[in-house]
């Protein structure tokens, strides 16, 4: 493990970075927020199914 290279490609890959604008931070928040409702359903919706399911009590 090569440590000076390693912070050096820590380095530019910061100084590349940038903080995303509020328009597209709002599109980020949106997509994360529907993808958690929709798991979340998901499981909601399995752990439904297994509690109507005779002898797989839950």
């Amino acid at each position: 493990m090569d440590v000076p290279y390693d912070l050096n490609s820590y380095i530019r890959v910061l100084k590349l970075a940038s903080t995303p604008s509020s328009e597209e931070f709002l599109q980020v928040s949106k997509i994360a927020g529907a993808g958690i409702l929709l798991i979340g359903f998901l499981g909601f919706l399995i752990y439904m199914i297994m509690s109507l399911l005779p002898g797989v009590g839950v």
